[in-house]
């Protein structure tokens, strides 16, 4: 089924989404699944994911191991996998499971480190979409100050044959 003409499977706007459903949404996993919960949806217009940053992250064991800070691109991702779970509501059931790629990311700006213990905001707000490819506009948030900000283009797509 094509996934630019599946919106009949869209029935109301959801407004939460818990972890059990976003692991049915998307193909993320350990260590690479960036959001733990989305807590605000529009459907085709904007989500608020979150992500709650624990020293139990693998990536802390290097970046830095005396100053651990979540990588920047980790950031820019968690924000990317929230905009995919917004797609996938949006398109309904036969878009779960797709993959994402990143296209173009624009304007990135790290304003603040985020550091374990963080309870990271993840607002995306759609920009524009045609076909399967989306633009966003991102910001994530610690306690009302903005950590980052991008503008980023993914396309969804099917997963190659194995």
């Amino acid at each position: 089924m094509d996934i630019q003409t599946d919106k009949t499977s869209v029935a109301s706007p959801a407004t939460a989404v818990d972890i059990k459903r976003i692991l049915q949404m998307i193909p993320h996993r350990y260590p690479m699944l960036m959001v733990d919960r989305v807590i605000d949806m529009r459907l085709d217009h904007s989500a608020v994911g979150i992500k709650n940053v624990s020293i139990n992250e693998p990536f802390f064991q290097g970046h830095f191991p005396s100053e651990p800070v979540m990588p920047g691109v980790l950031i820019v991702e968690a924000m990317a996998q929230t905009a995919a779970v917004l797609v996938v509501s949006t398109y309904g059931q036969s878009s779960e499971g797709k993959l994402v790629y990143f296209m173009s990311i624009d304007g990135v700006r790290f304003r603040r480190p985020v550091f374990p213990g963080d309870r990271l905001e993840l607002h995306v707000e759609k920009v524009q979409s045609r076909a399967s490819v989306w633009k966003f506009s991102g910001k994530a948030i610690v306690e009302g100050k903005v950590m980052a900000e991008a503008t980023f283009a993914a396309m969804i797509r099917d997963k190659p044959a194995e």
